[in-house]
C-alpha cells in the first residue's frame, strides 16, 4: 500500500446533488459483516461489524447494535443523523436481472428466498423504528450501488488525487464486478460483469468442494494452497473463461447458479446451499468432506485454485491498467482479501503503488457510502486513513471493573495482577515476557475495523520459535496446522526483513520474508518464505509501536507474532470478552490498558 498524500477538490457527483449537512451514517445491511459507520464535516469517527457486539461469525442482518455504537461514539441521537446512507441499490442493473429472470425463472425456494430478502432490505425506516422506538428519524436516506459503495470505500480513503479502481466479489445488485477511474471525488465505473459470472463464486464453490463449507473460509483455502503444485490448473480452467477486456465467464455447467443462489442468514449467521455442480466432481472426483483428512491431491487443487483465480485477477488489473493507465491502484470487494494475490499486484502488473481498506469486504460498503455522500456534499473526507482503529475503547475504570467481576476466577486460576502507570515500563514486562516464551493477549486501546487483529484486539507470541505455531493451537487457537500466523514489524525495519518496503497497515498483502531472516522468523514464515506483512507505525498505534520496537531491542528482532484473539469466535471487543477467553484457555499473560495479569506459570 502506498498511498498518496494529496488531495484534490471534490469532483462531479457520484449520486447527485444533495443539501450540505454534517453527519451520516453508512450500513452495510441484510448482508454477511453487517456493518455501520459515521462519517461528520468529512471525518470517519467510528465503524464496526455487528458480529463483534452479537458474537456470531459473519452476522447478518440490520446492523442495530453497530449503530448505537457509532452514535454514542458521535455523542448524538439517531435523530440528529443527517443521511444514511445503505450500499446497495435495487434499480441498479434491473433491466439484465429482470431479462436474466425471465429466461431462467429461480426454483420456488430460491424465489421466496429473494422475495424475504428484498422485503426486508428494503424496509431500512422500519428497521430503524423497531431499533429506535420513539425517535424522529429525520435523515435522507440513500441506496448506493454495491461495488459503487466499495470503490468509494478504497478510493475516497486512499489518499491518491486519481486512480484506476476496481471491485471484484461474489455478487452484489446483480454484479460481481466493476472497475474504472477515479479523479478528486468522482469516480466512474466503465467495466461491469453481470450475475451468473463471478470470480468470487469460482473461489466459494471450490472452498466448499474442498470441505470448507462455511461463509468466509476461503482464507483456509489460501493457507493450504503453498503446500501443493498448481497439478490440476489446466482442469480448473475449464471453470472460468478469461476476456481480454478483463471480464470473465463461469462456464454454467460446473456450477448452480442458473436457478439461483441459496442463500440465508439464520439466527444472523449467512449461510449458502452449494455452488459446485456434479460436473466439478466428474472433473475432479467426490468433494472432500468436512472432516476427512486432507491429503497431498487436496492441497494441490488448492494450488490449482488458487493460480486459476491469480490469473483472473490480474486480468482484470491488467486490462485496467490498459484502459485507465495509473500508477496508482485502488482494491475492494470480496476478492481483494486475497492478500497472496494482492502481494503480487507490483510484480504481475504496471501499477506502483496501491490502496487496500481495512475491510475491503462488505463490512466495508458502510463506510464507502458514508464517504461518498461526504464528498458528495462538498465535506472533503480527511484522507489517507491509514488507522483502522475505529471500534469501542475503554476506560482504566471500565478495565478495572471487568477485572474486580472476575476476581473469583483469577483467585482460582492464581494470577497475578499489576498495574503500570508508566507505560515505557508496562512494555518492558510484556517485551520480556514474550521473549521468554510467553503467549501474551493484549487488549488496548480501540477494537480495529475489519477482519484483521492489528494490534489493538491480539494475542502475541514470539515468532523466532518453530514450536509457537503449535503452542499456540494447542492453548488457544485450535485451529488448521496449515494456517500461518501474521509478522507485525515496525515500519521502518521493513526493507531489511521483507522483499518490499510497502506500507501495509491493514494486513492485506503477503510478501516473502528476505531468505537470510527466515530463520528468525519461524513462526510466522509460511512454508513457501511468505508473511502477511502487517506494518506498524509510531503514529498510528504508538505503544504497539513501543512494545515491538522494545522486543526488538531485547531480541534483535523487530518483529512479533500476531494472530486475532478470539478462540473460533468473532474477535473479541470487550474487556469481558478478553479476560473470558484468558481464563477459559491457556494464555500466560492478559493485558488490558495498563493492568498486566499474568498466571502462576507463566514463563516470563
Amino acid at each position: 500500500m502506498r498511498p498518496a498524500r494529496g488531495v484534490g477538490r471534490p469532483g462531479a457527483s457520484a449520486i447527485g446533488t444533495v443539501t450540505a449537512v454534517s453527519v451520516i451514517l453508512g450500513l452495510n445491511a441484510y448482508h454477511a459483516d453487517s456493518a455501520a459507520a459515521i462519517v461528520r464535516d468529512g471525518e470517519l469517527l467510528a465503524a464496526a461489524e455487528e458480529e463483534r457486539f452479537r458474537r456470531v461469525k459473519h452476522w447478518a442482518g440490520f446492523p442495530s447494535m453497530a449503530i448505537q455504537y457509532c452514535l454514542e461514539e458521535a455523542g448524538i441521537t439517531i435523530s440528529e443523523v443527517d443521511h444514511i446512507a445503505v450500499n446497495q441499490k435495487n434499480s441498479a442493473n434491473l433491466g439484465r436481472r429482470l431479462a436474466y429472470i425471465a429466461a431462467h425463472p429461480p426454483r420456488p425456494s430460491v424465489l421466496a428466498g429473494r422475495i424475504r430478502n428484498r422485503r426486508a432490505r428494503g424496509n431500512v425506516d422500519e428497521a430503524l423504528s423497531q431499533a429506535f422506538p420513539g425517535s424522529d428519524v429525520r435523515a435522507e436516506i440513500h441506496h448506493i450501488e454495491h461495488h459503487l459503495a466499495h470503490i468509494a470505500s478504497a478510493f475516497l480513503a486512499s489518499g491518491f488525487e486519481e486512480s484506476a479502481v476496481a471491485s471484484v466479489d461474489g455478487f452484489g445488485d446483480f454484479a460481481s464486478g466493476a472497475w474504472g477511474s477515479a479523479i478528486g471525488s468522482s469516480i466512474s465505473i466503465d467495466k461491469r460483469v453481470h450475475y451468473p459470472h463471478s470470480l468470487g463464486v469460482f473461489y466459494q464453490a471450490m472452498t466448499q468442494w474442498l470441505g470448507f463449507p462455511h461463509y468466509g473460509d476461503e482464507y483456509k483455502v489460501m493457507g493450504l494452497a503453498p503446500y501443493g503444485e498448481p497439478k490440476y490448473a489446466d482442469k480448473i480452467h475449464r471453470l472460468i473463461r478469461l476476456h481480454d477486456d478483463g471480464t470473465y465467464e463461469l462456464d454454467q455447467q460446473y456450477f448452480t447458479l442458473k436457478d439461483g443462489i441459496e442463500y440465508t442468514w439464520n439466527g444472523g449467521q449467512p449461510e449458502f446451499g452449494a455452488l459446485y455442480s456434479a460436473a466439478v466432481e466428474d472433473l475432479l472426483g467426490p468433494a472432500r468432506k468436512k472432516d476427512d483428512s486432507l491429503d497431498q491431491f487436496h492441497k494441490d487443487v488448492a494450488r490449482s485454485v488458487q493460480e486459476v483465480f491469480e490469473d483472473a485477477y490480474f486480468n482484470v488489473l491488467n486490462a485496467l491498467y490498459k484502459a485507465k493507465p495509473s500508477p496508482n491502484l485502488c482494491l475492494a470487494g470480496g476478492c481483494a482479501m486475497n492478500s497472496v494475490a494482492n502481494g503480487k499486484v507490483y510484480d504481475r502488473t504496471p501499477f506502483t503503488a496501491m490502496y487496500l481498506p481495512a475491510a475491503a469486504g462488505d463490512a466495508g460498503g458502510a463506510v464507502g457510502t458514508a464517504l461518498l455522500v461526504s464528498e458528495t456534499i462538498g465535506e472533503t473526507v480527511d484522507r489517507p486513513i491509514m488507522g483502522a482503529y475505529l471500534g469501542p475503547g475503554f476506560s482504566r475504570n471500565q478495565l478495572m471493573e471487568t477485572i474486580d467481576e472476575s476476581r473469583t476466577e483469577l483467585d482460582a486460576a492464581e494470577a497475578h495482577i499489576a498495574e503500570y502507570s508508566d507505560q515505557s515500563e508496562l512494555v518492558d514486562v510484556v517485551a520480556r515476557a514474550l521473549a521468554n516464551g510467553a503467549v501474551v493477549g493484549w487488549f488496548q486501546g480501540r477494537m480495529e475495523w475489519g477482519p484483521r487483529a492489528l494490534g489493538a484486539r491480539s494475542i502475541l507470541a514470539d515468532p523466532r520459535r518453530i514450536e509457537m505455531k503449535d503452542v499456540l493451537n494447542l492453548k488457544v487457537k485450535r485451529r488448521e496446522s496449515f494456517r500461518p500466523f501474521a509478522p507485525s514489524i515496525i515500519r521502518e525495519a521493513v526493507p531489511n526483513w521483507f522483499e518490499t518496503d510497502d506500507d501495509v497497515p491493514f494486513m492485506m498483502q503477503v510478501f516473502k520474508i528476505q531468505e537470510p531472516k527466515r530463520a528468525e522468523l519461524e513462526a510466522t514464515t509460511h512454508v513457501d518464505g511468505s508473511g502477511r506483512l502487517h506494518t506498524v507505525s509510531k503514529d498510528v498505534n504508538a505503544i504497539y509501536w513501543d512494545l515491538i520496537s522494545r522486543f526488538g531491542e531485547i531480541t534483535g528482532v523487530p518483529v512479533v507474532l500476531n494472530t486475532s484473539f478470539n478462540e473460533n469466535e468473532p474477535v473479541v471487543c470487550k474487556p469481558q470478552e478478553a479476560m473470558n477467553t484468558f481464563l477459559r484457555t491457556n494464555i500466560d499473560m492478559l493485558v488490558l490498558g495498563p493492568f498486566v495479569i499474568t498466571r502462576s506459570t507463566d514463563p516470563s
